[in-house]
């Protein structure tokens, strides 16, 4: 089978190539890929700074959609040729993927199969971290950043459905899609400080929960606009790791800091949020009333050019590759 390989200079050019075909093991499943999606945590993969979990695939790419080829031991409820889609922890970037059969999402006639390769990362991680970590409640304020990232999307469209306000901050060019996908306000992170424009515009109240892929930079004031309880989950260090903060807010207003990280846990806490997921989330899906916001489509053999998409900040949504 053909797969995304990295090579070993400098650049770490990928290339597509020659590779040998996974075999399911006993609760796995082989998928035919359809499609796969550029995730953040790829590039970092690449460079070397995103460790591959014990037993992946050292093969790039953390989703997939595609048609079942082949049922491993002890899998029930599946068959060859059923449409699904699924949360990988490597592979995705092949022809072949093999794949946890308690992480398949069925994915009906009526979604087109490509764009399903755009749902399972990033909408797992906004329900883990928004809902599953934060609990949100109806109702709740939330400020969500790199609003038109794939995350943050996700987070905004999980947002409306419950009824609470949501706020997202991204650069100028992508506040009208912002605006367009239904936030209280889109606020530009180069020209308006997100701090003062929250407090204004909740008269000073501030918000309930903020999901922050950006890290050291954002933290001080992330801290200064939440509510008494708030809630701040941390899911990337985009700006760094290190920085200096005051605990007195967190101490006296009872905040709560939560790092959380999806491609490392294991397979029974991936089980657990995927069996939420299904209950509380898919059924939008099928229903044709959530879907994933897809900024292109590119074949895998321009994978570089995928890549650069997402390391110039070009996207708004998810960026896909397909075989």
């Amino acid at each position: 089978m053909k797969a995304i390989q990295i090579k070993e200079n400098a650049e770490r050019n990928m290339v597509l190539a020659e590779v040998p075909r996974p075999s399911p093991g006993p609760g796995e499943v082989l998928i035919k890929a359809v499609a796969t999606a550029v995730n953040r945590a790829d590039l970092l993969q690449r460079t070397g700074r995103y460790p591959v979990p014990e037993g992946a695939s050292e093969i790039l790419g953390l989703e997939v959609s595609g048609t079942i080829a082949e049922v491993g031991e002890g899998v029930q409820g599946w068959q060859r040729g059923d449409r699904v889609c699924c949360l990988l922890s490597g592979g995705g970037y092949a022809e072949y993927v093999v794949a946890p059969a308690p992480l398949l999402l069925a994915v009906p006639d009526e979604m087109d199969l490509v764009e399903a390769a755009g749902i399972p990362e990033v909408f797992f991680t906004a329900y883990l971290n928004v809902f599953l970590e934060a609990n949100l409640a109806e109702g709740e304020r939330v400020l969500v950043h790199a609003g038109a990232s794939g995350v943050g999307s996700a987070a905004i469209q999980l947002c409306n459905l419950f009824d609470s306000p949501v706020y997202a901050t991204a650069s100028a060019a992508k506040l009208g899609f912002l605006r367009e996908l239904g936030v209280e306000a889109a606020i530009d992170r180069h020209r308006e400080d997100f701090a003062e424009q929250i407090k204004e515009l909740t008269d000073g109240e501030g918000v309930d929960i903020i999901l922050d892929p950006v890290g050291a930079d954002y933290l001080q004031k992330n801290i200064s606009v939440l509510k008494l309880r708030g809630r701040l989950v941390l899911i990337g260090l985009l700006s760094g790791a290190n920085t200096e903060l005051s605990l007195t807010p967190i101490l006296m207003r009872r905040l709560r800091v939560i790092g959380s990280v999806l491609r490392s846990r294991t397979l029974a806490e991936k089980t657990e949020i995927a069996e939420r997921f299904r209950q509380e989330i898919w059924p939008w899906f099928q229903r044709g009333e959530l879907r994933p916001i897809i900024d292109r489509t590119l074949p895998i053999a321009q994978a570089e050019q995928a890549h650069a998409v997402l390391r110039n900040n070009e996207n708004i949504g998810k960026v896909l590759l397909t075989f």
